[in-house]
């Protein structure tokens, strides 16, 4: 299946992309719907004959889980990443967080904020959550996975290397788009261990290009890893980090200054399109 969240008469609502329709699965949005225990088997088994429908084309998705409990990410996880950013492959994940108020839609503007001028792009396959768990193992780790989105990381890398800490270069206010939609892992190539191409553009160039059978960690990996520190709840989003193309580590380095139109796409998931603007005034 693939779920997304519709913003709709100024809420939002669960839906099931059925071809051309979105189906309505009576929830406010995908994380309302994957707090249910029978989730799957309720947004299966919905129809469009009894349920309200709205058109595909031209929909308007909010981020897929607009307020997860936890956006955990990981750093350094593409083999060629690590190297182009001259690193030893590590042996464990480097793990930072994001905030829900940094998230946006997939065809949101990104919101670039006046105090950086090192502004890049990071493409990422993200996990969403579909099952409470902590410590979880092998087979607890792959069912505890709903299913994969596409995640912009954005980051200030002025303020990302202030520290030795990434955190307060990774959390801007509405810089991080998600989404269009949540593919299930029957869905996938590998499953939730999904071999798919990833790729972001700007401007229609060609900036990263990779498979995610490069990563280091997989997505089963990393759930057991992060459900070791921290209880995972549905709707929680792991994004699994990023392969080598990003801005910071060309020559000369490489930042997004605005009005750049940034695409930001995975094989079989789908894309986001986001401008980049200033940053409205609060």
């Amino acid at each position: 299946m693939k779920l997304a969240t519709l913003r709709t008469g100024g809420t939002t609502r669960a839906v099931r992309l059925d071809g051309d329709l979105l189906v309505d699965l009576g929830a406010a949005d995908l994380g309302a719907l994957l707090a249910r225990e029978d989730w799957a088997e309720h947004a299966a088994a919905v129809t469009a004959g009894d349920a309200r429908t709205y058109p595909a084309a031209g929909a308007d998705f909010a981020p897929v889980i607009p307020s997860p409990s936890k956006v955990v990410c990981v750093g350094l996880n593409y083999r060629n990443h690590i190297q182009e950013m001259g690193r030893d492959l590590p042996e464990h994940p480097t793990l930072f967080a994001k905030f829900a108020d940094s998230l946006i839609g997939a065809g949101d503007d990104i919101q670039r904020p006046e105090e950086t001028g090192a502004f890049d792009w990071e493409v990422e396959l993200a996990v969403v959550i579909g099952r409470p768990v902590r410590r979880a193992r092998g087979e607890e780790a792959e069912r505890a996975i709903a299913g994969f989105t596409v995640l912009n990381d954005i980051t200030c890398r002025d303020w990302q290397f202030r520290t030795r800490e990434w955190l307060q270069g990774k959390m801007w206010d509405s810089s991080t788009p998600v989404g269009p939609c949540l593919v299930t892992p029957d869905e996938l190539p590998g499953g939730v261990r999904p071999a798919l191409d990833v790729r972001l553009t700007v401007d229609g160039e060609v900036m990263q290009s990779d498979t995610t059978g490069d990563l280091l960690f997989d997505p089963v990996d990393l759930v057991e890893y992060v459900s070791t520190v921290t209880r995972l709840n549905p709707g929680d989003i792991i994004a699994t980090g990023t392969p080598g193309g990003v801005g910071h580590a060309r020559t000369p380095a490489r930042y997004l200054t605005g009005g750049e139109l940034v695409v930001t796409e995975i094989e079989g998931i789908g894309r986001l399109e986001n401008r980049v603007v200033a940053e409205k005034s609060a």
